[in-house]
């Protein structure tokens, strides 16, 4: 495919029409997600995932059409395993239920950000230098072996540099005021965060609230789940557009998705060997891809029945 600059547009014109219409449309006010608005919301991010893949059938074929669908696979697999972290964010900080839809508004607005300059980066690497793919293969590979020693590890929140370097110099509220990540102060003396550090405030001084630290958690989160799944896109496609759409629908479809399953992805409990294997796969695609290309037909079958028979483990075991 070759999408001139008007595809390009019309396309983050459509994402940020969504992002209004969902977010002013159907959530303008805070509330709990309950299970049956996160199915239709998931069902509405899938159909319009899928509507896309029609059209690039129709627009450049049925090899870019897979490696659409490819993608798309990939990352929506990946991201799965955000949904441990947003429970452990939301957790650690007790992040009331009715605020937690805005702030992963918000965390998955700078997603998109950050996977479209990674997406840039890579493309510029991989057409200026052809040994970046081989790069990029033995990263996903290293990867997947860490995660796969690791997968029954505990996430550590303090130990996430910005957090603490937030912590460090940003005076801070003890409580949430809503949604709002900056208050004006109205007593000087309150404690904070910050007062124990030697910050000194001004009567009217502003402030941070705790719902500025779970947004930092958010992004330095999936700044790190990125730097992962966009060399994992890039073993199905070297095509920006097509790697951009498929981590944006899988990306937009991931906050419904967390409402969805929060109360049951405890149970997948092989998820993370799974999402291990499929990293491994990727990563071994790219390294072989200058002797043999594998289809893309055989990578959407592998990654099937990789998250298939996790899927099935994971019943299995819960049984």
């Amino acid at each position: 495919m070759n999408p001139g600059w008007a595809a390009w547009t019309a396309f983050c014109v459509f994402v940020l029409a969504m992002l209004l219409v969902d977010l002013f449309g159907f959530h303008r006010t805070s509330h709990s997600i309950s299970i049956r608005e996160a199915a239709a919301w998931s069902v509405v991010w899938v159909t319009l995932a899928l509507g896309f893949a029609v059209v690039v059938l129709v627009w450049g074929g049925a090899h870019a059409a897979g490696e659409y669908l490819a993608g798309y696979v990939i990352e929506k697999s990946l991201s799965v395993d955000n949904l441990f972290m947003f429970a452990v964010i939301f957790s650690h900080f007790a992040v009331p239920p009715a605020y937690q839809h805005r702030v992963l508004f918000v965390g998955i607005f700078g997603a998109l950000v950050f996977r479209a300059a990674f997406i840039a980066g890579g493309a510029a690497l991989l057409n200026q230098f052809h040994f970046m793919a081989y790069v990029f293969g033995a990263f996903l590979l290293v990867t997947g072996v860490k995660l796969a020693r690791r997968r029954d590890a505990e996430p550590d929140l303090e130990a996430n540099r910005a957090l603490r370097l937030l912590r460090r110099v940003v005076p801070m509220t003890t409580g949430y005021r809503g949604t709002r990540l900056f208050v004006r102060s109205a007593d000087p003396g309150a404690p904070s965060a910050g007062a124990s550090l030697g910050v000194v405030r001004e009567r009217g001084g502003w402030l941070a609230t705790p719902m500025l630290a779970v947004l930092v958690a958010i992004e330095a989160t999936d700044l790190v789940f990125a730097v992962d799944s966009i060399p994992a896109v890039f073993a199905v496609t070297r095509d920006p557009f097509l790697a951009f759409t498929s981590n944006a629908f899988a990306i937009l479809g991931l906050r419904a998705l967390y409402f969805l399953l929060a109360g049951v992805i405890a149970r997948f409990t092989h998820l993370k060997t799974a999402l291990a294997l499929i990293l491994v796969f990727v990563g071994a695609k790219m390294l072989v891809g200058g002797v043999y290309e594998v289809p893309v037909w055989a990578s959407l079958a592998v990654i099937a029945l990789i998250l298939g028979g996790a899927a099935a483990l994971s019943r299995t075991t819960e049984l």
